[in-house]
């Protein structure tokens, strides 16, 4: 049996347990105090999903039962919607607003397979003349729970969502003008959905859910508490949502954890997210809600992210992950911003945070859009796969014609601690010539690596790729130990330790077509000549350099 088909110790309920009235049972004082702390609590009071015919014995289809729970909530003017201990097997659950949905502990959520069981998921809605998202992004409806355009909804408890019989592939991707052969819907005198269609795989994907949590346009949500193992391609996904808290969830998946997109004042707290084979925590600003949408004012503080095995974090064994992703580098598991970046981002805080085996931060924009005023503090990074922390600007410009290359301004990364980082892959900002990354900060950085450059790495230029996405593995081993910086502008390194295994034949630090850098008080096992590189920069001030070993 694999992580995938079964569950941790303890998380299935006893028959004795289920039949027990709601009472103390179901989630115990303090556990209910907190879970509903901030929850809606309408009209309609307390509505077990038993008295709508929810069996909760693994075999029954559910779901039908908890949608009319919730439509009773909903009829009363709002309430709480309790699932007691016990296996609830459901395809697609619709949130809806003023309404709680408490899962107590004891209680499992299990996503139907439409491959084993009677019944479907809802299918995809929000089909578009351009699909400049892939399509996991682009549709919530295909979710087990969703929320389209509610208010005032939280999911809170201490129960297990198992998304088992969601998909975690993506077998149908973007659909836009920079696609080969792409031809617009208009033009084929259809309909959106018709051209979308008239591809089989999006055919095959109708009646599947790919998703534990979709929700868009939404406003006042609260998702706190509860477990998620193996959520889907996605596992929590907003899309216009404003007044979003996600607090103390553990998710053990191996596709996406949780991602922002769109939205506004949203606040990820306390969480715990393990996701091997995609990002844990992502925030974008895809074109998903039909236009460019800033995702600002985010604060992502106090998670831990990780790239193990799926569901070694919830059964405490922590195990490698075997997954090496395209670029053959390992697992993914990392917090990250600007995957899709129509609409761009400002004032975004990512504080307090735990990264380990995973890939390192990694923020930019690639489809046009602004990012500014953004700050990465206070982190504690173990073993990264690749670069520790990176800042990239692309002209992919997955978006509307005639959209240009971005802007990144006013980044501040600030007292990050590193260990275990490998040789190829410093730390660093990376424009497009003629669009230089302004006003980048690091301070208070230390970083503990292997170390072992030659002078072939010291003496390599990183490739050009203009229209790359996000990700930046294509540059290969940098020229510098621990910081590399190519088509910047007004940066400032402050308090940066470079602290090395072994010799290293690579300056700590290359400034390539940087125009005004300030680098001071930096550690390094290089003299202070040889430890600050440039080529092609202009306005460099270099201030204290202590030279260690």
């Amino acid at each position: 049996m694999t992580a995938e088909t079964t569950l941790p110790t303890g998380m299935f309920a006893s028959r004795r347990t289920v039949t027990m009235g709601l009472g103390g049972a179901l989630l115990g004082a303090p556990a209910l105090a907190r879970a509903t702390t901030g929850a809606p609590r309408g009209a309609g009071g307390w509505i077990d999903i038993r008295r709508f015919g929810a069996k909760g014995d693994g075999t029954a289809i559910d779901s039908g039962a908890i949608n009319q729970a919730i439509e009773a909530a909903t009829r009363a003017g709002g309430g709480t919607v309790v699932v007691p201990p016990g296996r609830y097997l459901c395809f697609s659950i619709r949130l809806k607003s003023n309404v709680t949905i408490i899962l107590s502990a004891g209680s499992v959520i299990e996503a139907a397979d439409p491959d084993r069981h009677s019944g479907s998921y809802d299918p995809p809605e929000n089909y578009m003349e351009e699909r400049f998202q892939d399509f996991g992004i682009t549709h919530v409806h295909n979710s087990l729970f969703y929320g389209d355009g509610v208010e005032n909804v939280a999911i809170v408890g201490q129960g297990l969502i198992h998304g088992v019989g969601l998909d975690r592939a993506e077998p149908v991707g973007s659909r836009w003008h920079g696609d080969k052969g792409w031809i617009s819907a208009k033009a084929l005198g259809i309909t959106p959905k018709q051209a979308a269609l008239r591809n089989p795989k999006e055919h095959e994907v109708i009646g599947r859910g790919n998703k534990t949590i979709g929700l868009i346009n939404c406003r006042n949500v609260l998702l706190r508490d509860f477990t998620v193992l193996k959520g889907g391609h996605f596992c929590v996904i907003a899309h216009g949502v404003t007044h979003m808290t996600i607090d103390n969830l553990t998710i053990d998946t191996d596709r996406d954890g949780i991602d922002i997109d769109c939205c506004r004042d949203v606040r990820v707290t306390h969480c715990t997210v393990n996701s091997p084979k995609d990002d844990a925590i992502v925030l974008k600003s895809s074109y998903a809600l039909g236009r460019k949408v800033m995702c600002e004012d985010i604060s992502v503080l106090g998670c831990k992210t990780s790239g193990y095995a799926m569901g070694s974090v919830l059964d405490g064994t922590y195990r490698p992950s075997e997954y090496d992703a395209p670029d053959k580098l390992g697992p993914l598991g990392r917090i990250k911003m600007g995957t899709e970046t129509n609409g761009g981002f400002r004032n975004i805080l990512i504080s307090d945070c735990t990264c380990e085996h995973s890939r390192g931060i990694l923020i930019g924009i690639v489809d046009g859009g602004l990012m500014e005023n953004v700050m990465v503090s206070d982190i504690v990074m173990r073993d990264p796969v690749n670069h520790p922390l990176f800042v990239h600007l692309s002209g992919r410009s997955r978006a509307p014609q005639g959209t240009g290359i971005g802007t990144i301004r006013h980044v501040t990364f600030a007292n990050v601690t590193v260990t275990g980082a490998k040789t190829p892959y410093a730390c660093g900002v990376s424009g497009l010539p003629g669009h230089r990354i302004e006003d980048v900060t690091f301070s208070g950085i230390r970083v503990s690596g292997e170390g072992g450059g030659t002078d072939a790495d010291a003496a390599r230029v990183p490739e050009e790729r203009p229209t790359a996405s996000l990700e930046v593995s294509f540059l290969g081993t940098l020229p510098a130990s621990g910081f590399y910086a190519r088509h910047a502008e007004r940066l400032t390194l402050r308090d940066f330790d470079v602290t090395l295994a072994r010799p290293d034949a690579r300056p700590a630090v290359l400034l390539d077509d940087v125009q005004g850098a300030i680098v001071d008080g930096l550690v390094s096992s290089r003299a202070r000549q040889d430890a600050v590189t440039t080529r092609g920069s202009s306005n460099v001030a270099v201030g204290a350099v202590q030279r260690m070993g």
